[in-house]
């Protein structure tokens, strides 16, 4: 499990102009809440947090005004149009304490090459400690067959990491290669055109 730590500032502004203005010094507003707390504003290193969200549920310190907070992050929003980050939403969490994540499942194995594989759904919800949580799942597809699926119920979980959603979930089909063969457009035959009599020799 990644964890990072990142040092913000307390942030007292708010509204459009307020985020601008953060943007501008390199920081992207963020909230933590949790735990039936108030929720704490905070400007991040936009750079730091970016480098960081590139680990699938990376855990985040956050120290500010002489305190750390573990967080983790539960929604990023981005410019529309430039992909930037524009606001996060960070989770209060505890050491030792479990929570519903969504985790990758990567696929190993080798299936039946007369089939190709559909990833129905890339990630699976897990419940697993804070400090614990996997990075990715493994879904053996060894032998799989054409026409055949894999579930949620299927991929390997580490131990004390419990499955939180639906078990029937579909994470891989492979479905049947097409074996109807393209059909020929049929060339219509062109009728000659008879030639003109020839005129007569003068």
């Amino acid at each position: 499990m990644a964890e990072v730590k990142i040092n913000g500032v307390n942030r007292n502004e708010f509204g459009k102009g307020a985020s601008r203005r953060a943007r501008r010094e390199g920081l992207v507003p963020a909230v933590i809440y949790g735990h039936g707390e108030a929720p704490q504003h905070v400007a991040l290193p936009v750079k730091e947090v970016t480098s960081a969200l590139k680990t699938s549920n990376v855990l985040i310190e956050v120290s500010y005004d002489g305190k750390s907070i573990l967080t983790l992050p539960k929604a990023v929003s981005r410019h529309p149009l430039q992909g930037t980050l524009a606001h996060l939403d960070l989770l209060l969490v505890r050491r030792g304490e479990k929570v519903e994540v969504e985790v990758p499942v990567h696929t190993e194995g080798e299936h039946d090459r007369d089939g190709i594989l559909e990833h129905v759904n890339n990630t699976v919800s897990v419940l697993a400690e804070a400090t614990s949580i996997p990075q990715f799942l493994v879904l053996n597809i060894q032998g799989l067959k054409a026409g055949e699926s894999k579930k949620a119920s299927d991929v390997t979980l580490p131990a004390g990491v419990v499955l939180a959603g639906d078990p029937d979930q579909t994470v891989v089909h492979l479905s049947e290669k097409s074996t109807a063969a393209a059909e020929e457009t049929p060339v219509a035959a062109v009728e000659a055109t008879p030639a003109a009599p020839a005129a007569p020799a003068n």
